[in-house]
This record gives structure tokens, sequence and C-alpha cells, in this order.
């Protein structure tokens, strides 16, 4: 990414605290905080289908690019120490981790607000963070304890945050996709200016499902934007292996599709700044983030019988989002390396306090196992297996 000052004044002399909403408020370190705006060109062009492409130039702030920097290495911290706590099994079941594509979470965030929705599979955790959530929320979910986002009853793959817009985490193959255009179908129902973004896997792409939601979304006019985290696997298969076109931008036809560079958080932002103003006015988009991860699939597969070690590191040394907002913070004096090795560390802190408080909360009380199954007030009776024991009257 090339970045230019509309101005050429320095930054290096005016420095306070970040005010990204995912770190400390007592943190003491000096970073640059002008709201003077900065363009800043795309590494690649976006690639349209049916519709004009946005511009590369995407405006920006030194302070902004510092908030893209606290919370991608948030997230990636918090991504790192759950593949630990799921070694040590304290995680248990399914777990699927996010890092490497931080960017799609963070850069979608900055160009939306709390009403628009977002809806995703089950890698679930950066984008429930970017939402609002919380670590502590986080860990206590994974570690299966009451006092997680879902109570400790969902785990890694089942987050969901309402108050955030956030409708979850889902287990099932492509099916968040026509539960998003749903949501889409009430905002505009309800005449609300907002959007729903319903995310999903190159894997998912080849879902019937999904063709038919897209149906109905482009029929009414709804305000959906499909978003398909291309990161060119699907589990263990290549794209080119189960997808005769893996151009995924382009599989509406009849709706409009952008390719996005999804490992570039400013192109994430400026394209995703695009689809809600064009979904408010004509309906339905798809955006492709051609992304990566650098975990397996899940924490079951160790993501290197079927891709190389080298394919992964050469993807970290040339493409990895942190890196890229490293790189144009510290080329054009925004912030300092040892400013940036503190936020690494503060993160790093911040998760270890996450994880200490999440293993404190307790677990689930065993009768939790019948509630939220039910409709309250028909009176229905938990029994176990053997039919024979009562184990809870629900109101």
């Amino acid at each position: 990414m090339a970045l230019s000052r509309f101005a050429s004044s320095q930054f290096g002399s005016n420095f306070l605290k970040p005010a990204s909403f995912l770190l400390s408020s007592q943190r003491r370190r000096s970073i640059s905080s002008s709201n003077e705006t900065l363009t800043i060109e795309t590494s690649i062009p976006f690639t349209s289908h049916n519709c004009d492409a946005p511009s590369r130039s995407v405006e920006t702030s030194s302070s902004e690019l510092m908030s893209f920097f606290n919370d991608m290495v948030l997230m990636r911290r918090m991504e790192i120490a759950a593949d630990s706590l799921y070694k040590a099994k304290l995680i248990r079941g399914f777990c699927h981790l996010y890092d490497g594509q931080e960017a799609v979470a963070v850069g979608m965030e900055a160009s939306i607000n709390s009403k628009d929705c977002v809806i995703t599979a089950y890698r679930d955790h950066c984008t429930f963070l970017s939402r609002g959530g919380t670590l502590f929320e986080i860990f206590s979910e994974l570690m299966g304890r009451s006092g997680g986002c879902s109570k400790g009853k969902g785990g890694s793959m089942h987050f969901y945050r309402k108050v955030g817009g956030f409708y979850g985490g889902h287990g099932i193959v492509g099916a968040q996709v026509p539960l998003g255009v749903g949501l889409a179908f009430g905002q505009k129902y309800c005449k609300d200016p907002n959007v729903t973004f319903s995310l999903y896997g190159d894997g998912a792409a080849n879902q019937g499902q999904l063709f038919e939601a897209l149906n109905i979304a482009a029929l009414w006019d709804l305000p959906a934007i499909l978003v398909c985290e291309n990161n060119h696997y699907g589990m263990g298969t290549a794209e080119w292996r189960s997808a005769k076109s893996p151009a995924y931008y382009k599989r509406g036809d009849y709706a409009p599709g952008l390719k996005v560079d999804g490992m570039d958080v400013l192109a994430v932002k400026q394209a995703c700044k695009f689809a809600k103003e064009h979904a408010l006015k004509n309906g339905p988009i798809i955006l492709e983030m051609d992304t990566y991860r650098y975990h397996g699939h899940s924490m079951s597969d160790p993501g290197s019988t079927y891709r190389t070690r080298d394919e992964i590191s050469g993807v970290r040394q040339e493409r990895d989002p942190i890196e890229r907002v490293r790189k144009l913070v510290l080329a054009h004096d925004i912030s300092t390396e040892k400013e940036l090795k503190d936020i690494e560390k503060e993160a790093r802190k911040q998760v270890d306090e996450a994880i200490a408080k999440a293993k404190e909360s307790e677990m689930p009380d065993p009768s939790d196992l019948f509630t939220n199954v039910y409709v309250k007030g028909l009176g229905v009776e938990a029994y176990g297996a053997d039919r024979k024991e009562l184990k809870a009257t629900l109101p």
C-alpha cells in the first residue's frame, strides 16, 4: 500500500493515548493522535462484476491506522492463546481460529455501525470481538464457563451478541446466509437505514441455500451483503478442486460483485462502505474477500497436509495484514517500533488477564442443559435418558 498526505505536517510531536474500544484506557504510551486526513492507495485494484469499482484511494487518519493495528494485534494474540488452551484441553470440542483473516473483521467494522447486522459461520471469535464483545466473554465461552457470551453452552462456534448486531456463529455450513437475508428483510420492512453482512467461506459458496437466499434478496431489493471469506481451502480441499468457477464475486450472476484484497484492512473498509451504500439503494451485492488462514480448518486439522509450510510462510511474509499496517505506521512516523512493541505486550497482558478471570468463572449448572430449548410458559418437564428421573420443570 502506498500512503500520501493531503497536508504535509508532521505527526511526530503530537501524541496521546489511542481510543480503541478494545484496549485499556489506562495504557500509558505515546502515539500520533492527529485526525488529519490521509489517503492510502490499496495495494491492488478492486475487481468488479456488474458494477463500477470503488476508488483505490482510501481516506483514513493516523489514529484510525493505530486502532487497526491495536485491534488486529489483540485478535491475533487471542487466537494464539486459544490454540494453547485447546492443546491444554481447557477448550474442548470444535475450535476454528481466525488468525490471518483479521483485516476482514476490522475493516468491515470501520465502515458500519452497531445497527448494521453481521452473521457468520463458525470462525467467529474475532467478529464477536469487533462487534463489542469482551475477551472475558470469549475465553469463558471457549472454556464452557457460565460467564461466556452464550453462558458456556455454545462453545467456539456459537458466539452471539444481539446488542452489538452480531447474530452468531453458526455450525451448519452456509445456513447463516438465509438467516442473514431474513435480517435484511426485517431491516427493509421496518424501514431501517441499515444493512446485513452475511459471511461464509469458499467451501460454503457451493451451497444451494445461498443461491436461493440471494434470489429472494434480489427480487425484493433487500439490503443484503453476502461476503465470501475466501481463504482458499474449504476444510482441506483447495478451491480449484471444489469449484468450477472460483470467481466467487461473480457467482451471483444478476447480482453485482466485488473482489477485494482481504489482507488489506483499508481495502476491506473501502469495499464495505461501497457495498453498504449500494445495498441501501439497489439491493444485494457480493463481496469476495481474498484472505488466508494460518491455522488449519479447525484445531483437529494440522493444516499442513494439503498445503506446504512454504506457502503459509510466504503469505505471512508478503501479505500479513498486521505487518502491512505496521509498515505504514513506521514509514510515515505515526508511531515508533518501540511503541508498537508495547502495544503487542499490552495485548498479551490483556489476553492473559482475561484467561485468568475466565478460569474463575463457574461451570454452568447441570440443569441449564434443559433451558433455552422450549418456549417459556408451557410447563415442560425434562427427564433424563431413562425417562424416570425428573431433571427440571421449565417455567
